[in-house]
Formats: structure tokens, sequence, C-alpha cells
């Protein structure tokens, strides 16, 4: 078996409201993903975290490096597409798109030996796995705290026990939009916050002492990932657990973020971290730590299948009798590219979802929506 073709899109949505969070406004959604094609007619699917435009054609620049190749021998294609952009590609857009084809690899190997992913990775820990709700962003409502809170019922009334919520306005509005939605929600809901990386380290501990007694289960990039010593140091003056990783790269980023004491939870994206391959090696890393993986899960049905396999395989820390759940992250923003590029239904049946059984990540993609939506 041979990959003879090696084919990137761009998925383009326009969105019917606009949302924004600390960093910048969404008003459409792009998502490239892949589409590997071998010689006796398997074919992969794969999802780069990144700007969409700029991944595909770092795809294009790296691909031919692989026809011709084994798809089954990941390990070896990834360390040629890595040996290839090595002098100036070890984070970024071309680590995002070797983590692509990386995913596409992994679900040619299911379809091929006929197993989910999961398995191919070791096997699966469990049967299902926990989403926390992914919302509450911000809008230019002028009663924008009380339509947070109403969203936020709404995820409870869904039957989501776990919900994160932004922060990153400004100290005064964030306490009272996270006062507010705790109050809505009650202390049986889980509730997280996500700064994207908004906050100097003096605001982040700031906003973290006035937060302390909300039952936050993590402060989610309170302040810029480059800043691997105040991680460390806020992480020690604060008793809310502390999550990031979404922007790190490789294993050779995540070992900072370990060796320094900076997180209690590693946020991985598989989708532009280094894909399966070396999400499995940073699970590997973060379990002698003993930190817990929640990873960061964006974009469309095939980054979301490729964590729940992913999560499936993730070992438990402590291992005990009875297990913690497992957590996927689910964004509830609009996203029809999420809804519609795979023909799967994401069903959640009393808080969870079941892990994947099917060949491969487990999706079936509707290549005539893709069609219709790419660029």
């Amino acid at each position: 078996m041979k990959i003879i073709e090696v084919i990137p899109f761009v998925l383009n949505e326009d969105l019917e409201k606009e949302f924004f969070f600390s960093q910048w406004e969404y008003s459409n959604r792009k998502i490239s993903i892949v589409k590997i094609i071998c010689d006796n007619g398997l074919v992969g699917w794969g999802e780069a975290y990144g700007p969409a435009p700029v991944v595909k054609e770092s795809i294009n620049y790296i691909k031919k490096n692989i026809i011709g190749l084994n798809p089954l021998e990941s390990d070896l294609i990834w360390s040629i597409l890595f040996r290839r952009v090595h002098d100036y590609g070890r984070s970024g857009v071309f680590v995002s798109a070797i983590s692509a084809i990386d995913v596409a690899l992994w679900d040619i190997k299911g379809k091929y030996h006929k197993l989910p992913i999961s398995t191919l990775l070791g096997g699966s820990f469990r049967e299902k796995i926990r989403p926390y709700a992914t919302g509450l962003y911000f809008s230019d409502s002028k009663t924008l705290t009380k339509d947070l809170c109403e969203e936020a019922v709404g995820y409870v009334n869904d039957g989501f026990k776990s919900i994160k919520m932004k922060v990153g306005l400004n100290i005064e509005d964030d306490v009272k939009n996270v006062k507010e939605v705790r109050d809505a929600i009650g202390f049986d809901v889980e509730l997280m916050i996500d700064a994207n990386h908004a906050y100097s380290y003096d605001e982040a501990l700031k906003l973290s002492k006035k937060l302390e007694n909300m039952e936050i289960k993590w402060f989610e990039e309170p302040i810029s990932p480059e800043f691997y010593d105040q991680y460390s140091d806020f992480k020690a003056k604060t008793s809310i657990p502390v999550a990031a990783g979404e922007c790190e790269y490789l294993r050779y980023g995540f070992q900072k973020l370990l060796d320094k004491n900076c997180i209690d939870f590693l946020q991985m994206d598989i989708c532009s971290c280094g894909g399966l391959t070396e999400a499995k090696r940073i699970s590997s890393l973060s379990s002698t730590k003993g930190v817990k993986i929640i990873p960061h899960t964006w974009g469309s049905g095939i980054a979301f299948f490729t964590a729940i396999n992913f999560i499936s395989n993730l070992e438990p820390i402590p291992g005990r009798l009875y297990q913690d759940d497992a957590y996927i992250e689910y964004d509830r923003t609009e996203n029809k590219i999420r809804e519609n590029i795979i023909k799967n239904d994401i069903v959640m049946k009393d808080g969870y979802i079941s892990v994947n059984i099917k060949p491969g990540l487990g999706i079936d993609v509707d290549e005539t929506y893709l069609n219709k939506i790419k660029i």
C-alpha cells in the first residue's frame, strides 16, 4: 500500500452572528482539512488547527515528500516531514500541516486494520467521555451579563455538567460576569474560565484572587504562552488550577511547561501539536509529572473525532478502581462545518459521549458538502 495523492482543502462558512473573545472577533470559519488517497483505494482524513489558507499551502509544500510511501509507517513519515521543515518550522503552521497529515495516516491505519484509532494507540481506558460546553463568548449586547447567564443555563438544561466561559474583557467586568454565571448555574455544575492569554501576570493574579471562592475548575491561558516562569509563579500563588497548551508545539515545547511546573491541566491541540503521533509522545511526558490532559478541541467533526479517539486512550492519572471522568471540549458556538462535514451525529446522552468503536477516526465525510464550501 502506497500514498498516491495528498489533497488539502480550505472550508469556509460565514457566521450568521458574529462573536468575539479577548483577542479578536469571528465573522466566519475557515478550516483546513486534508484527504490522503492510497493506491488500494483507502482514504484518510485529517485536520489542522491554524490559519487555514496558510496551512493548506504548507501541506502543498511538504506533501511531495511522502508520495509513494507506506501510510502504515506513520512514525517514519512524521520524521521525514519534520526534518524537511526543522530549520524554520519547529512550531506554527508547518507543524499544523504535519498534524493534519498525521491524523489522516492514522485514519488510514485504522481502516486498514479495521480497528478504531484508540485501539491502535493501545486501547480505550473508558467507554464514555464527558463533554464540557465551550461558549459564553462576548458580544456587543447591552445586556451581556444577562445573556451569558441565560446561555449557561441553556447548557445545563441541555445536559452539560461542565461549562467554560470567556474572560479577558477587563477585571471588573470579568468578576461580575463570572459571579453572575456561577449564581445562575449553581455550584453543582463545573465552571472554567479562559482568558486566551489576555492578561499580564499581575492582572491575572488579581483576577484569580477575586474568583477563588467561585470554585473555578481551571483558569485557562491566564497569561501569554511565552512566559513560562510567570506561569510557574502564577500557579504557585493561586488556588485555582491552571490550564494551558493550545499555543504550544511538539514534545519539546510541552517539556518546558512540565519541567517548570506551569500547569495543572495540559491542553495540547492534536491538530497542531504534531498530530496523534506527537500527542501520544506528549501524553507520556505528561504522565511522568502526573499532569492530566484535556486537549484543546476546535474546528470540524474531523478534529472532534480525532480528540475522541485520543482521549479514549489516555491513561487515568492516578489509576484506581473508579476513574475520574475524561473530558472533551465541545464548542457550542455556531459551527455549520462541524455539523455538516461529517455524516455522523455527535450524540450526548446523560452528559456523556460514547467513545468511537468504528475503524479509523470513525467518520464518514460528506464530500458533496465539502465541494460546496471549499475555496
